[in-house]
């Protein structure tokens, strides 16, 4: 049974897909005003499960019933230093590789949400108020400049990645 926690988080996923696509598929180009919502949507995302859902989740006395919650939190590493440098066809591709691969395991059968609303109990309802009211964050403008891939690629490589597989499977 998908519950209200798993419900919003769902349906961010889904409409940070859209805005990526919005972006990818702009007239002559990006449509950057659909990507830096994207990008901003993004990175909110990413810190409600950061800083809210998982650390509510192990106060709940999940600590070890989230083995998920290390590679989560490597692919939020990874997603998050492809949103450094200004946007082109092979980071777009690569973010949605990796989405691809990272929304499954949040919101699937014995996933992130479903384990969080089973260990928060009583509380699903107050956390996510507070994941509702999660402020967007001050965005930085883009990177770009000699070391910036290289800086990307590593973090990509901790994360378990290689950027031209990425970019090889996002474009397919």
């Amino acid at each position: 049974m998908i519950g209200p926690i798993h419900r919003f988080l769902a349906e961010d996923h889904i409409r940070l897909e859209d805005l990526l696509a919005r972006a990818i598929a702009g007239p002559g180009g990006f449509d950057l005003n659909a990507y830096g919502e994207f990008r901003a949507g993004l990175l909110r995302h990413i810190g409600m499960e950061e800083t809210i859902l998982i650390p509510a989740a192990q106060s709940a006395g999940g600590r070890d019933q989230l083995p998920m919650a290390a590679k989560l939190r490597l692919d939020h590493g990874a997603l998050a230093a492809l949103l450094v440098p200004p946007p082109s066809l092979d980071i777009t591709a690569a973010i949605s590789a990796i989405l691809s691969g990272h929304n499954p395991l949040e919101e699937g059968s014995g996933g992130l949400y479903e384990t969080c609303e089973h260990l928060v109990g009583n509380g699903v309802e107050v956390l996510l108020e507070v994941l509702r009211n999660a402020p967007y964050p001050r965005l930085k403008p883009h990177v770009s400049g000699p070391g910036i891939l290289d800086a990307t690629r590593r973090t990509l490589t901790r994360a378990g990645y290689d950027l031209d597989e990425l970019v090889s499977r996002g474009n397919h």
